[in-house]
Formats: C-alpha cells, structure tokens, sequence
C-alpha cells in the first residue's frame, strides 16, 4: 500500500496506479525513467483516495496487543509520501522516514510534510534497495508497501527488514489482495470481460518483471512462513476494502481514466484487436459509453497486510 510504479500483483504502475511508490528500481520496462512531473500527481490522487483504507489499516497495527510503541517508522518505496504522512498522523510519536530511489518523489514527499506541518517528523531517506536495506537505521515499525516483489530475492530482503527492528518491532507487508475492478464484466459491446484478459496480461508480465531481477528466486508466497524464515512471528493478516461505487466522484473518475490510459499504453501489444478498440472507445471522452461519461463506473479493490513481530 505505498506509492509503486512498478509492476505487480494489482498492475501497480506501467500497466496501472493501485499502489505508488519506488524502491529504487520503479522504472519502466527497459530501464525507461518515468516523466515524474506527469505520474507524480497521478500516485499522490490514487492514495489519497485509498487514504481511509490505508488509515484502517495502520489503526489496526496501533491498535493490537502486540504492537510496538513506535519511535522510528521506515516506510519502505514511500513514492511522493502520502502514506508517510499518514502513517505519521496515526503515529503521533514516531520518526517516519520515507525511504525511496526516486529524488523527485522524496521532494513532493518533503512538500507534503511542510504542507501538513509534518516536516518535524517526517524525513527522507535516497536509497537503492535492496542493496541499501543495512545504511536505513533500526525502527520500530516497518511498512513495506508492494515493495517487497520488486526484490529479486525476497527471503533475503525479508531478512534484511528483520534485522533492522528493534525488539518488539514489526514488519507489515502489504502484498497480494484482490484485483481491482472499474466496470461491469459486460459493457455493451465488445468482448465481456475485457478487465479479465487484461489481468491475465498483467500477471505474465508480473512474471517477466520477477525474472529479470537480479538474484531472482521463486517463493511460495506464504508470507507467514517467510517471516518465519526471517525469525519472526507471525502477528496477523488483514484485507482492507476500497469500495467506491458508481456514480464515482471527479477524482476517482479521473483515477479511473488515468488507469486505463496507461494500461492501454502498456498493454495494447499484448491484446487482441477487438479488445484495443474497446479501449480506445472507453477512452474517447465524447463517447457516451466512454469512461468519461457512463454512470456504471465504480472501484473496488482489496489489499492484504500481513504482520511479522521480533521477539
């Protein structure tokens, strides 16, 4: 639930925008550097619509018996930081450190804080991970945001978020969930189901993202036995719903779009005729079964959060 733009589960950046934010390899196919006065405001708009969910979910951190009295939060590929600043609201006593590759999102993070009167308390951090994991400090609370499957070697960095807790502290690892929906399965012309061929699109891409990685290694994505592996304990699992229904507001109407742009750019050589010009229509804002226009449009998206203590 940080700010990606990489790929992933929820096509979480080339291909869409469900989670913002960089760890330090957040570019695009071919090493290609985003134009990031263009995706910026699109990575700040998604969170800050998804900014109730993510609230509930670090309220449920704060909240269990187990949960650490946070000093120092690491929010890990933080992308512009505004789940940093978030985080540090629910955490009014914390150092939140927004860790990320990209300088320009560190600075719209750094604007942010000011902007909320957070910069007291919410710095930023430029490194590359994982390489950088061992330079970023010991913390209490460490929130890795689809950060961690932009790691090659995933035990490994686990271990390596491990290693910077102090006793007590804890990992959450937002990773899996369900994918999101934007439309009915049947739009009124074209193929129904569109959003489902692009999915499966999406995952082979995922794979091919995952392959090209250095140090790359397949896990079984049992979350509760790599924090295992890495010497903690398990402390829980949660999914958060975003559940915003038709007619959708301007904001989420325009996130909605900025969606489908881009996943049309990025996938339109993987998709079949049909299913391009079903976009294309989708796209065309004088459509009236456009995006633009249809009043059946909605967002619905679930995210996991998986939670691993140090003893």
């Amino acid at each position: 639930m940080s700010e990606h733009t990489g790929h992933g589960p929820h096509h979480d950046g080339h291909q869409g925008l469900h989670h913002e934010g960089t760890a330090g390899h957040g570019h695009g196919r071919g090493g290609a550097e985003p134009d990031w006065d263009v995706m910026a405001p699109l990575l700040e708009r998604n969170a800050e619509i998804s900014g109730e969910q993510y609230t509930e979910a670090a309220r449920w951190i704060a909240s269990l018996p187990t949960a650490p009295k946070v000093r120092r939060l690491l929010d890990i590929g933080s992308g512009p930081g505004v789940i940093s600043c978030l985080l540090a609201e629910v955490f009014p006593e914390a150092e939140v450190v927004a860790v990320d590759g990209t300088p320009a999102l560190l600075e719209r993070t750094r604007a942010r804080a000011r902007r909320l009167g957070l910069a007291d308390r919410v710095t930023t951090l430029h490194a590359t991970l994982p390489a950088g994991l061992p330079d970023l400090g010991e913390a209490d609370l460490i929130w890795a945001g689809n950060t961690l499957h932009h790691m090659g070697d995933q035990r490994a960095a686990l271990a390596g978020f491990a290693a910077l807790l102090r006793p007590g502290g804890t990992v959450a690892l937002v990773e899996g969930g369900l994918q999101v929906r934007q439309l009915p399965r049947d739009l009124g012309f074209g193929r129904p189901g569109i959003e489902a061929r692009m999915e499966a699109v999406e995952a082979e891409l995922f794979e091919e993202m995952r392959a090209e990685l250095p140090d790359a290694r397949r896990e079984a994505e049992d979350w509760a036995a790599l924090f295992g592996a890495a010497g903690l304990t398990p402390q829980g699992t949660r999914s958060f719903l975003l559940d915003l229904p038709a007619p959708l507001g301007d904001a989420a109407r325009e996130q909605v779009i900025a969606d489908f742009t881009r996943r049309r750019a990025g996938l339109g050589d993987h998709l079949t005729a049909e299913d391009n010009a079903v976009l294309d229509r989708l796209l065309d804002p004088e459509d009236p079964a456009g995006l633009h226009r249809r009043p059946d449009t909605f967002l619905l998206l679930a995210r996991t959060l998986h939670l691993g203590r140090r003893a």
